[in-house]
């Protein structure tokens, strides 16, 4: 039953007519738990609830592929106008981005000129940026992009997916980086051809490239609520005397909210994962496929 509700939310999530229809009616499906405000202002509101609570953010302009040029320069504008409002703030807060929504599937120099203007106002306010995995056929050239901006910007990260058979390989073409890297299970449906597909599998190549990332002295950021992966995690740090400061814990706003407390009240860093926009249909849809039973339940959020 929950295999076959994943399915059914992850082919919802690319349906751009839902998506339209998402913006327009808003968040009458109770996407509020889990997205913090239609605005800018709005997420400031609970990025400082957060953050009273001892809880860092990373901050996610909801919005993914961009059908014209104007579309991903507002995008980028959009995400330069949050790095300033952050850095006046003084919040613990870093960004998040989707390379899709700055004109990825455009041309490569409408994306990076549109990355380079995000991260030389983020160097400036002194704000992390990471760059958002999307889909196999995008993740060759996310990295790429990734190595060309690391060579300029210091302040940059993106993501590893445990489900892809490529994983390893690409940990170790980053190693030459010395990457800061969100660790993740993997959103999005793909084939057998270039993912795994059984949660055991999963699971086992998380903790391998987590273990790896430790191990060589990366800062790490672990995503996850499995609690088997997170208990995992903490043996490897007592193992292998692995200091806080070179990891922490990534949780997603609006999900298992006593455990984000749990984890910050036993000392470890705790970052959620916060997105805001109107552009909200799939990254929901994501959400409710990784978590089928989050749709029969209604949860206080944090």
């Amino acid at each position: 039953m929950m295999t076959m509700l994943r399915d059914v939310f992850l082919f919802l999530s690319k349906n751009k007519r839902l998506s339209m229809l998402g913006k327009k009616y808003g968040f009458r499906f109770g996407a509020s738990r889990f997205i913090a405000g239609k605005n800018i202002a709005e997420a400031i509101q609970v990025i400082k609830e957060l953050d009273r609570k001892g809880l860092a953010v990373t901050v996610d302009c909801l919005g993914e592929f961009v059908d014209n040029e104007a579309e991903a320069n507002e995008a980028a504008s959009h995400m330069v106008r949050l790095i300033k409002t952050l850095g006046k703030e003084s919040l613990d807060a870093e960004i998040s981005v989707k390379l899709t929504s700055l004109g990825l599937d455009l041309s490569n120099e409408i994306v990076l000129r549109n990355m380079r203007r995000i991260l030389e106002t983020a160097e400036q306010h002194q704000i992390f940026v990471t760059i958002d995995m999307e889909d196999s056929l995008r993740c060759q050239q996310t990295l790429q992009i990734y190595k060309l901006l690391k060579s300029t910007f210091k302040d940059i990260g993106t993501v590893i997916q445990a489900y892809l058979h490529r994983t390893i390989e690409d940990m170790q073409q980053l190693e030459h980086y010395s990457p800061n890297l969100r660790l993740v299970k993997g959103a999005y449906k793909e084939s057998p051809e270039v993912a795994l597909s059984e949660k055991q599998a999963i699971d086992e190549n998380f903790k391998r490239i987590i273990e790896i990332h430790l191990r060589n002295g990366h800062y790490t950021a672990i995503a996850t609520h499995d609690d088997r992966i997170i208990e995992y995690t903490k043996q490897l740090v007592r193992k292998y005397q692995i200091p806080h400061s070179q990891f922490e814990f990534q949780l997603l706003y609006g999900v298992r909210v006593d455990r984000q407390l749990e984890l910050s009240r036993q000392g470890y860093k705790v970052r959620l994962y916060v997105p805001f926009g109107d552009d909200w249909f799939g990254y929901y849809m994501r959400r409710m496929a990784e978590y089928p039973a989050n749709a029969f339940t209604n949860k206080k959020r944090l």
